[in-house]
């Protein structure tokens, strides 16, 4: 009975988690933030699912996911895993130093009228501008653009991989992502398009939440340079995530609006 009564009082409190919770989250995890090997490998799993890094959902799709070398050059990975609940990415890292492992993609939904008829479409950038018919009338569509990374180093630090490509919603890690521990201070900057986002909130959740039964969401905020300083928290894997405009609500938006996303896994280790 007290198992049962403990187990009751579980599941109620991860069902009072607010709807920030419970969302779907999409994410890759790579087995090790840093690897220290002669023929350096790491796994990245993705998914997108309830529970924080669970598999409780469906599969990440990592065809388009592109990995920056410690030399700055982007290349399409190859060979990814499709499960039933989480795809697989094995990647060798040839080179000493930073990965990104980043996909970024710019999804279009919209309407317009043939003849009176409103027909309606979702795609990407591409996709979309073909299947509008010539004669189409009132256009209406939005854009999001989003932005999902992750950073493996191998044998050392380097900064060639982490150079923003100044289109989107970014996160430039002043402090290297792949140096973060647990008490000791660090620097993140957010831009769009290459610009400072000034007084622009993100937050980050530490893995573990069915465990904890809360989600302990950390909320920071950039300042007037678009930098957020502060002191890391304890040792974890922790999904971080920001979004533009900050209040989006549901559906559409206004028409040719833009919106932005943007979400990245670190591993916070002790000090």
């Amino acid at each position: 009975m007290k198992h049962l009564a403990k187990k009751s009082v579980l599941l109620l409190a991860l069902a009072s988690l607010s709807f920030a919770a419970s969302a779907h989250r999409g994410w890759m995890l790579p087995s090790t933030s840093f690897v220290e090997k002669e023929e350096a490998w790491v796994t990245i799993d993705g998914a997108v699912s309830e529970g924080l890094f669970e598999f409780d959902h469906v599969p990440l799709r990592m065809d388009g996911v592109t990995v920056t070398g410690p030399d700055g050059i982007t290349a399409l990975a190859q060979g990814a895993v499709l499960g039933k609940l989480r795809s697989t990415l094995d990647l060798r890292l040839p080179q000493d130093g930073t990965y990104r492992i980043a996909m970024v993609s710019n999804n279009v939904m919209g309407s317009y009228k043939v003849g009176g008829e409103t027909k309606r479409f979702r795609g990407t950038e591409q996709s979309v501008a073909k299947e509008i018919p010539a004669g189409a009338t009132d256009i209406q569509q939005s854009t999001t653009h989003t932005r999902m990374e992750t950073f493996v180093s191998a044998n050392k630090l380097s900064n060639g991989a982490l150079k923003p490509s100044g289109q989107g919603l970014e996160l430039v890690p002043v402090t290297h992502p792949n140096d973060l521990r647990a008490g000791e201070p660090a620097k993140f900057r957010f831009q769009l398009d290459g610009k400072p986002l000034a007084n622009f909130p993100f937050s980050m959740v530490p893995a573990g939440v069915k465990y904890r039964g809360t989600i302990n969401e950390i909320r920071l905020s950039t300042d007037a340079k678009g930098e957020a300083s502060f002191t890391l928290p304890a040792p974890n894997r922790y999904w971080l995530s920001a979004k533009y405009p900050v209040d989006q609500g549901k559906g559409p938006g206004e028409p040719g609006s833009r919106r932005y996303a943007y979400s990245a896994t670190f591993e916070i280790l002790p000090e």
